[in-house]
């Protein structure tokens, strides 16, 4: 499948876009989101390097508003491309592959010092290998690790033919791409690694003022992902496990952190929950809702690293379609939650794809709310994760900043200073 001319020639205005006429040299960065959290991780990066390249640098490329914010000129909206699962992304396939040749085509037309991709592999790595294919002077960056160290390890070994540097957020990663043969790693910090403190110091009152929660009486937190595919098969077993906990006299008050594009989902499917579920949107009130919650019942993802740093006990549990589920036997980890891989040990209770009952979340979310040993086991272990994800020096994007700007200043040749 090729692009069209008027891909090309978009390519081209969108660069002609980028480039300032100026006394000093206009570095341009092509950078890549597939969904929010790679959109997340990409602002404070791109403030970062704003910083270091003295505001004298122009960014083409995907992403959403907090990149835009930063100075992203996207090239669609992330909706487009955020989905997740076989069975998600096969109606919108052709779309998505559009997606991939019209963004490959206006990086080449923009002739970009860098490259970053941001997390979402399957639409940002094959984007990386055309890139490379087509102009392989091109540095590029790979900003958060796919997971290899889980499943299909042979990757690792297939990205350092167009990868030239892994960004990982995980501690564990540079270890695992070096055993494996991947490109070049190095631990750069989680976002969360730098807020833990002021997280675990977080107080919820003015959000259960505002919303006449009961700060006294007992809140269970519930995440059911960021996406509509989670939302559709997560809130069905989540309702159904506090419809057991109403017949056990023991539901209780309900906060669901919600983003906007899967909102209005949440909100058709919570109507049927019992008692009264209280739903609030912005990172602020999320973090809030962590900090009344007794604990949490949560998708898995990262998510969980979240609650880990806010110090939340939690119940783990995930979903996917028939043909995704049909994979598992590729998983070469033996947790699915991020926080017990960090932490290395099975600390917080996971209930997957067929465990994930409605009887077998409820009798987990009892244990983990009330004083029991599985209670404090957790307590335990969320005492230690913060010096698991200790990052000492500079903060997670300043670090990453400094590894993409090595790259933007000297090239490919960069790579050979790791």
């Amino acid at each position: 499948m090729t692009a069209s001319a008027a891909d090309y020639a978009e390519g081209l205005q969108f660069r002609d876009k980028l480039i300032i006429e100026d006394d000093n040299r206009q570095y341009c960065i092509f950078i890549i989101a597939g969904e929010q959290s790679g959109d997340a991780l990409g602002g404070p990066l791109m403030a970062s390097l704003n910083r270091r390249l003295e505001g004298r640098v122009r960014y083409l490329g995907v992403g959403g508003r907090e990149m835009e914010r930063h100075g992203l000129i996207s090239q669609f909206p992330l909706s487009d491309v955020a989905v997740m699962g076989p069975l998600s992304i096969l109606p919108r396939l052709p779309r998505l592959i559009r997606r991939v040749y019209n963004t490959v085509d206006s990086c080449i037309a923009a002739e970009p010092d860098a490259v970053v991709i941001i997390d979402s592999p399957e639409f940002t790595h094959a984007i990386a290998k055309r890139i490379r294919r087509r102009c392989p002077s091109i540095p590029i960056i790979n900003y958060v690790s796919p997971s290899v160290w889980a499943w299909r390890e042979g990757r690792a070994r297939k990205m350092a033919a167009y990868v030239d540097h892994v960004l990982a957020l995980l501690p564990f990663e540079p270890a695992a791409h070096e055993r494996l043969g991947g490109p070049p790693c190095t631990y750069v910090g989680h976002p969360l690694s730098e807020r833990m403190d002021t997280l675990r110091a977080l107080k919820g009152t003015d959000l259960a003022r505002r919303r006449g929660i009961n700060p006294k009486a007992p809140i269970l937190v519930v995440l059911p992902g960021s996406r509509s595919s989670e939302v559709s098969h997560l809130m069905g077993p989540f309702g159904e496990a506090l419809k057991i906990l109403e017949q056990r006299g023991r539901l209780p008050q309900v906060i669901i952190p919600a983003v906007p594009w899967v909102r209005n989902e949440i909100d058709e499917r919570a109507a049927s929950w019992p008692g009264t579920v209280h739903i609030v949107e912005g990172e602020e009130d999320k973090f809030k809702a962590f900090a009344l919650a007794d604990a949490a019942l949560a998708a898995s993802g990262t998510v969980t690293l979240e609650l880990a740093a806010t110090g939340t006990p939690m119940v783990v549990a995930y979903r996917v379609d028939r043909l995704a589920a049909k994979l598992r036997f590729l998983l070469k980890v033996p947790s699915v939650v991020l926080a017990n891989l960090v932490l290395g040990e099975n600390a917080f209770p996971e209930f997957i794809q067929e465990d994930c009952t409605p009887e077998k979340l409820a009798d987990a979310i009892e244990k983990v709310m009330n004083d029991t040993p599985e209670r404090q086991a957790q307590l335990d272990a969320l005492a230690r994760f913060p010096a698991r994800m200790r990052f000492v020096g500079e903060s997670p994007s300043e670090a990453a900043a400094a590894i993409v700007h090595r790259f933007v200043r000297e090239g490919r040749q960069a790579a050979s200073e790791f």
